[in-house]
């Protein structure tokens, strides 16, 4: 079901959110946060497209806010606010808001957001593109326990890297790190079963590529070893080198949804590692609410303390 909405207030949209989900029957109890996505018209699509496929395994209420640009200076101080409610099948399992925010209040849209927020739930805002340089200090980003931005979004991503460096947060969070989460299960799992000393590290990636970087900062603060950095041509990262005294550790996928780890002394294997969908990312992202400490340690490339449950061999 979608309810229109035209030059409206947050009121109004509360209202039609009751409305719809009497029309079909379906209570808001069963959603479990809020979640807000800053995007722009071009990227609307998708990123709904993504949280509503989340949102099966995660029911939640959707904010899309965007900001639609003024053309001429009559527009820029005329504010008007647009809702389009979906409820029901046209939302997930949850329902979504998309607010198209005109003139002087696309510059306070926090006071927009914050009266259709869950009671009582988390918040999650996610900017698919062009996120704030320091996202725990926007506005909207000040309202949210996590703050997922994407470094694959931006034109220089690794200088984007060194600014989530120094404006870092805790509940700030990345995709492009999201993405190395199975590249990361392979190798504690590898190093479970080799038991041996890291001696060196390689990893293989297309240029430029920021999770690349982040998997190469990780590896150096957690095995205290040089890694290179070596250019390939893609996709992605393409290969994981740990050399030890009995031989290399390696895995490697240059291309498609394959890849093959090659431990010393023992045949080499076949494990599925594909590129995994935005959707996937979200959902995993969302599955966790607390501050991520492994980021932290990637994005400044230093160890913070072992916690109970991990151990070195877990890199």
């Amino acid at each position: 079901m979608k309810i229109d909405l035209t030059d409206t207030t947050a009121s109004k949209i509360n209202k039609a959110l009751v409305q719809g989900r009497r029309a079909i029957g379906t209570p808001a109890v069963g959603m479990v946060l809020t979640m807000v996505i800053v995007t722009d018209e071009e990227n609307a699509y998708d990123s709904i497209r993504a949280a509503e496929e989340a949102s099966h395994e995660h029911p939640s209420r959707t904010l899309v806010v965007i900001k639609r640009h003024a053309r001429t200076p009559r527009e820029r101080t005329r504010s008007r606010l647009d809702a389009e409610v979906r409820v029901g099948s046209e939302a997930g399992t949850g329902e979504t808001v998309v607010l198209r925010t005109h003139g002087e209040v696309s510059d306070h849209a926090d006071s927009v957001v914050l009266p259709l927020l869950l009671p009582d739930a988390p918040v999650v805002v996610w900017w698919p593109v062009d996120a704030p340089e320091v996202p725990a200090k926007d506005p909207l980003g000040a309202l949210a326990q996590r703050r997922i931005t994407d470094l694959y979004a931006v034109e220089d991503p690794l200088a984007m890297l060194e600014t989530r460096v120094r404006s870092y947060a805790p509940g700030d969070t990345d995709l492009a790190w999201t993405r190395l989460t199975p590249w990361r299960s392979m190798l504690a799992a590898a190093l479970d079963q080799a038991r041996v000393e890291v001696i060196s590290a390689a990893v293989e990636a297309e240029a430029e590529n920021p999770a690349a970087e982040l998997l190469a900062r990780w590896l150096e603060a957690r095995l205290k070893v040089a890694v290179d950095r070596v250019v390939t041509a893609g996709p992605v990262v393409t290969a994981v080198r740990l050399g030890t005294a009995n031989g290399e550790i390696v895995i490697d996928r240059p291309e498609g949804p394959l890849a093959t780890l090659s431990l010393p002394g023992q045949p080499s294997r076949t494990l599925a590692l594909k590129v995994r969908p935005t959707s996937e990312l979200i959902a995993e992202e969302l599955r966790r609410l607390d501050a991520d400490e492994m980021y932290a340690i990637a994005l400044r490339g230093d160890v913070a303390p072992l916690s109970d449950k991990e151990t070195p061999a877990h890199v």
